[in-house]
């Protein structure tokens, strides 16, 4: 694979994914966008085309495209601007740290790294093992059946909320949760119309959004500067950044600075985890190493940073769960230039779909790819160790950057819940049922009943 501005040798024509009259790749992509794209691949190779009704894109997939997008030529050639420009207008934004590229995004990056950081969380474990409990005891009560993915989207708000923005703010979820919908699905990915924007659902949850930035902003001014900098949280580097940076941050950037962390955690982190209960609850063995493991870390009081590396059979649950229940199934990057791929040549200007996932269901990698397997993380074995086998916070400049975070706080809550909770799929028997959008995760409807309290 080369990327060259010399005259490139003739390149074979790209193949088309199989798909059905008319509307193409539509309900494979609705259905399981990860596995489709796998299959594609197995199909054609690294490069194929997909077809959306009348439209056509190009995907480059498997480990070659993961490897890729971490290169200098993959720096130099895909850019995210366009992907999140209609966001971003939107919101009245100049810019954002999802469509930035080159200078311009690692300067929003390093403004933003500390706050998303795993410092961010460093000697807090208790606070949100605190934040956690007070959480179960709201939603998560003895005798009911509880809708997973919607309890722990006011989890994770509530945790988010209080550690990185100092605020909590609960009565804000469903209209971030509706303002995201509506954002990713028609500006976005564009799987719904811009008609819908017209929604008087969506224009209430994006006036709330902006209501809330506000709330957000008039709090921050009015305690700015009382804190020195290794003590301050996101918003508040933020809002330093914004006073005393002139036109670093501007106004109209605020809002989807501040909101951020609520936008990126409410589906991301809230999916993978009902995922990772789903898979626990269906895998009796997995749920007894899991139990013991909490029981263990909270067997001794308070907790510390080190205790963290004590329950590595729920690490490798979560980052099982993340192979198989990708969040980030691909990539959408625009070509800048010409180039050459395994192959074939993808043009400027075209938008380019990165399968970085496709690996994660691929037997050369993962033997049995489609089962549930917590072992393939522990040594010898290391399966995810293989250059581009394993990519579930993305690849490239715009790999998560709360990436280190997330694996604190989720680890953390799932240790806390399971060990608290005796829980059971609801009804019993239950195969998990997925959606797509905006993000893919586990339906709504995944319910699962809370028999009673183990401690």
């Amino acid at each position: 694979m080369t990327v060259t501005d010399a005259a490139p040798a003739p390149t074979r024509p790209i193949p088309v994914a199989k798909g059905r009259p008319l509307v193409g790749n539509v309900l494979e992509l609705a259905k399981d966008p990860a596995r489709f794209f796998a299959q594609a691949y197995r199909e054609n190779g690294p490069v194929f085309k997909i077809r959306v009704f009348n439209k056509s894109y190009t995907v480059i997939a498997g480990a070659e495209a993961a490897d890729f997008m971490g290169s200098k030529e993959g720096r130099e050639c895909l850019r995210s601007k366009e992907f999140w420009q209609g966001f971003l207008d939107e919101y009245g934004g100049t810019r954002t740290i999802l469509g930035e590229d080159g200078d311009s995004h690692k300067e929003l990056r390093e403004i933003m790294r500390r706050g998303y950081s795993r410092d961010a969380i460093k000697g807090r474990g208790n606070e949100l093992v605190e934040i956690t409990d007070r959480v179960l005891a709201r939603d998560w009560k003895a005798g009911t059946s509880v809708p997973v993915v919607h309890a722990l989207q006011y989890m994770v708000t509530d945790q988010l909320g209080t550690i990185l923005t100092g605020n909590a703010p609960l009565e804000y979820v469903p209209d971030i949760r509706t303002m995201t919908l509506y954002v990713l699905n028609v500006l976005v990915t564009k799987q719904r119309p811009k008609i819908l924007l017209r929604d008087p659902r969506y224009k209430k949850a994006r006036a709330r959004v902006f209501e809330l930035s506000d709330r957000m902003v008039a709090g921050l001014r009015a305690t700015a500067g009382g804190k020195p900098p290794q003590e301050r949280n996101l918003v508040e580097d933020l809002m330093d950044v914004h006073l005393n940076r002139e036109g670093v941050l501007p106004a109209n950037d605020l809002v989807l600075a501040l909101t951020g962390p609520y936008v990126a955690g409410l589906d991301t982190v809230a999916n993978t985890t009902a995922a990772f209960i789903y898979s626990v609850l269906k895998h009796p063995s997995v749920l007894e190493r899991v139990q013991a493991e909490a029981d263990a870390l909270f067997a001794g009081g308070p907790i510390t940073d080190d205790d963290l590396r004590k329950i590595p059979s729920i690490r490798y649950a979560l980052m099982e769960t993340m192979r198989l229940y990708p969040i980030a199934v691909a990539l959408n990057r625009t070509a800048t230039r010409d180039f050459e791929f395994a192959g074939h040549t993808i043009k400027e200007g075209e938008m380019v779909y990165v399968g970085t996932t496709v690996p994660h269901f691929m037997e050369e990698y993962y033997p049995s790819p489609e089962t549930f397997d917590i072992g393939r993380y522990e040594k010898p074995r290391s399966e995810h160790l293989r250059p581009g086998a394993y990519s579930p916070y993305g690849r490239g400049p715009h790999t998560c950057l709360g990436k280190s975070f997330a694996d604190v706080q989720m680890a953390l809550s799932m240790a806390r819940l399971f060990h608290r909770l005796d829980l059971a799929l609801d009804p019993p028997g239950y195969t998990l049922v997925t959606k797509t959008a905006p993000t893919p995760g586990p339906a709504m409807n995944f319910k699962v009943k809370v028999r009673g309290y183990r401690h």
